[in-house]
């Protein structure tokens, strides 16, 4: 067993005297500055992550959305100029199911299906109520959410360009 220290840490300096003068080493000052400047750098690089994450050149990609129609232009969870992608969400009861966003032009339209192609050529058709076609025509543009099961893409949501302001701005849903 050990027996407790009765005397100072340093051989010259007494109980009850001042403490002695600092060593030489970081001064608060110096401490201040390094800290700061640790900021700087971290805030730097995290501005510069969401500037190229919001900055991306490639107009293609999957997209992740925070409800139906997230990835509207202007709406929640958007990717500036998405044109179109695919991406996993939860359907509500503990699965999961696959979805499909794309922005473009109606080519073609039926009661029961709908071909939008968009400005990098991709082309995608979706199976539609009669309720989703009302409004549309061929050469509109037009936002499509949609589920898919295989090879079929079930629309969800049809929304019209002109409409695309806000969120949940001009639904045709069914």
């Amino acid at each position: 067993m050990t027996a407790p220290r009765t005397e100072p840490s340093t051989p010259d300096q007494a109980w009850g005297a001042a403490p002695a003068p600092a060593r030489p080493g970081w001064s608060p000052g110096k401490k201040i500055g390094i800290g700061v400047a640790a900021a700087v750098v971290l805030a730097a690089g995290g501005g510069a992550a969401v500037w190229a994450a919001t900055n991306s050149s490639s107009g293609t990609g999957s997209t992740a959305t925070g409800g139906p129609g997230g990835a509207m232009r202007g709406g929640p969870g958007a990717l500036g100029g998405a044109l179109h992608g695919e991406y996993v969400a939860s359907d509500g009861n503990g699965g999961y199911v696959t979805k499909i966003t794309q922005t473009g032009k109606v080519t073609a339209l039926s009661a029961t299906s709908l071909t939008a192609q968009s400005d990098d050529g991709f082309s995608k058709t979706y199976t539609i109520s009669g309720s989703q076609a009302t409004g549309v025509a061929t050469g509109d543009t037009v936002m499509v959410v949609a589920t898919t099961s295989g090879d079929t893409a079930t629309a969800t949501q049809v929304t019209e360009a002109d409409q695309l302001g806000g969120p949940g701005a001009g639904q045709l849903d069914g």
